[in-house]
């Protein structure tokens, strides 16, 4: 047996399944991090992988878990994961209704749970996940753990709060990667890593765009690298913590260059600018979140009738009211009307909160790379 206890002393009782708690001498070991749901119906192994998920504990509201299993961890020829979001499970545990002990799928080679354990990764089944949605819901994201029903954890080992460290360094690479696209290069531009999904770089290789992949403390400023954009990744934790990147942004922008960012990319494109960020309650975590698009039109921007379904995964958002003169608000929530993209009025910068590239998701706005390229190919000014 195995327990799920939240920062408000909240307990929910489950079985343990993935990695086990209980080590050899007997001890208990736990997960901890910040407690959190997504609502996709699937893109486990996706969700699992996606650095943006790094010192959290994932809570899966679709209740069966692992029906399909998981796919190969093979590497492609640039030398990342072909199949998954990363080489690397980020989130601390997982939380699941029913786990499925089997599988049923053409290129799945491991069960969710054996996948786990060789990761050294806990999860926790059995668990009423409507109601600890509901909680979740009220009163907003929690510090919580996992651990064994009846371990010798100590109370003075506290619940540790992932918010407190530099999430974005851990996640990020370490010095810079080119990749070049198989075909004609057609672009190229400098790819802020700040734990960046790896079917953003797959989106950008076969469109015929060199990628140089950049840590996110990388100064553009003094860049040797030859580029013609900047693009910005998502990534996990407060996006003010990301000062570095936030001057490399700033100083882009003050050049004029073309620069485009997802998720995090977008809230720190929103501080750059002078704007400003806030924690939302309990974030957007699916793969069904309804955006609607604003437009120019007669000097003023308006919403239009387009309106896209799309994947997301944060916790911040960018304070509509804090943005500068010349720069607007480009997509906003359906749901809740919160902030889904920023554009200044030259068109030359733009950021979304949402991601073009799916996986898990819809593909609905997978276009917005093809008029990245097209605005750095002069298109489009």
């Amino acid at each position: 047996m195995a327990t799920l206890q939240l920062s408000d002393g909240t307990t929910f009782h489950g079985q343990s399944f993935g990695a086990p708690l209980d080590d050899a001498r007997g001890d208990t070991s736990f997960a901890s991090g910040e407690v959190v749901f997504n609502t996709g119906m699937v893109g486990y192994p996706e969700s699992m992988t996606d650095p943006s998920y790094r010192g959290q504990i994932l809570v899966f509201t679709y209740p069966l878990i692992g029906n399909y299993g998981v796919p190969s961890e093979e590497k492609n020829a640039w030398g990342f994961s072909k199949n998954l979001e990363s080489e690397a499970i980020h989130v601390r545990g997982i939380v699941v209704a029913s786990a499925s002990e089997d599988y049923s799928h053409f290129a799945a080679v491991s069960s969710l749970g054996r996948w786990m354990e060789h990761h050294g990764i806990p999860g926790i089944t059995g668990i009423d996940t409507r109601a600890l949605t509901k909680k979740l819901r009220e009163h907003g994201v929690m510090l919580g753990r996992i651990q064994m029903e009846n371990g010798k954890l100590k109370i003075e080992n506290e619940i540790e709060d992932p918010n407190k460290q530099n999430l974005v360094a851990e996640v990020s690479c370490t010095e810079p990667i080119t990749y070049e696209p198989e075909g004609e290069c057609i672009a190229t531009i400098v790819a802020f890593d700040c734990g960046m999904k790896r079917n953003i770089l797959r989106s950008f290789l076969k469109r015929g765009v060199r990628v140089h992949r950049v840590p996110w403390n990388y100064d553009l400023q003094h860049s040797t690298l030859p580029y013609d954009g900047v693009f910005i990744s998502n990534g996990p934790g407060d996006p003010k913590a990301c000062v570095p990147t936030i001057k490399s942004i700033r100083w882009s922008i003050d050049q004029g260059i073309p620069t485009f960012g997802i998720c995090l990319g977008n809230q720190l494109m929103a501080l750059a600018v002078g704007g400003d960020t806030f924690k939302l309650k309990y974030g957007h975590r699916g793969a069904n979140q309804p955006c609607q698009e604003l437009k120019m039109e007669n000097g003023k921007w308006k919403m239009t009738e387009r309106c896209i379904i799309t994947s997301q995964n944060h916790g911040f958002a960018v304070d509509e009211k804090s943005l500068p003169k010349g720069w607007h608000v480009w997509f906003k929530n359906a749901n809740d009307g919160s902030v889904e993209g920023i554009a200044h009025e030259s068109g030359r910068f733009r950021a979304v909160q949402f991601h073009p590239e799916a996986t898990p998701g819809p593909e609905d706005a997978n276009e917005l790379f093809d008029e990245f390229l097209a605005l750095i190919k002069g298109k489009n000014h």
